[in-house]
């Protein structure tokens, strides 16, 4: 198995003297997180959708080997609320092509007030290019049903595992080919980060999960005060112990940032 290891995005301005020395301009902190992280998943999307050009300079600007999972457009997830998908999912798909080889999974996270409708999944889903890897975040549990399990398993979607509170919100359903988690916020001290027994519970229950031959993208959405950056420094290194490739991490932090732990 190979865990990528990354955070939700990266242009966090509290990350400066945690990720980013504080000589190091703003523009140039994709550059830096990619020579520490060799994945992001990019909120970007999800707020306004990046011209195809910017998308290529993010290509650009990453070294060989650097993926970036994509964040579903709002359009799509939380104004359309999955109606009409055709249109919208071609406009992500064509602009994030821009990515080429650096394109990783694409992320729908639907609004927690959409209920269930395994119908209105599968019509969304089907509209994305075969071979694209989408990973699916609900937020209402009436989508915890065995149709909505069989359209993601039919349609090679993952069910995006997540975490709040250091407890599982999602069933623990395996339904494709990858795993993809989102870790939102821990229960340690400083807030909001995790202990190192969340930590390591998580990697139990990827590698109890999912078999060697299997990819996991991990992402920490839990971005104050760089809590996103120490803990999937933690994360990584109790990922080596555990005997799986995992993806790096970056060395240190910047000056003055502390400890990992």
């Amino acid at each position: 198995m190979t865990v990528f290891v990354g955070t939700s995005g990266w242009q966090y301005k509290d990350w400066r003297d945690v990720l980013y020395a504080g000589g190091v301009p703003q523009r140039l902190w994709l550059e830096e997180y990619a020579a520490g992280f060799a994945t992001v998943e990019s909120n970007n999307a999800f707020y306004r959708l990046p011209s195809r050009e910017t998308f290529a300079r993010w290509r650009e600007r990453t070294p060989e080997g650097f993926v970036m999972a994509v964040k579903a457009s709002r359009y799509l997830t939380h104004i359309k609320r999955l109606r009409e998908p055709a249109e919208p999912v071609a406009r992500l798909t064509e602009h994030a092509t821009g990515l080429g080889d650096r394109l990783g999974p694409v992320l729908l996270q639907l609004p927690p007030t959409l209920q269930a409708d395994a119908a209105l999944l599968d019509d969304c889903l089907r509209c994305f290019p075969a071979g694209t890897r989408v990973a699916v975040e609900p937020r209402h549990d009436s989508w915890w049903t065995p149709q909505v399990r069989a359209v993601l398993q039919a349609r090679g979607a993952a069910l995006c595992w997540a975490d709040l509170h250091s407890r599982p919100a999602t069933p623990l359903w395996r339904t494709s080919g990858f795993a993809y988690l989102r870790l939102h916020q821990g229960r340690a001290r400083p807030w909001p980060r995790y202990g190192r027994q969340a930590l390591a519970t998580w990697v139990r229950r990827l590698t109890d999960t999912w078999p060697d031959t299997c990819d996991a993208y991990v992402y920490f959405n839990n971005d104050p005060g760089g809590a996103a950056v120490r803990d999937a420094m933690a994360f990584a290194r109790l990922t080596d112990a555990a005997g799986l490739q995992v993806t790096r991490t970056p060395h240190q932090l910047a000056s003055g940032a502390g400890s990992t732990d």
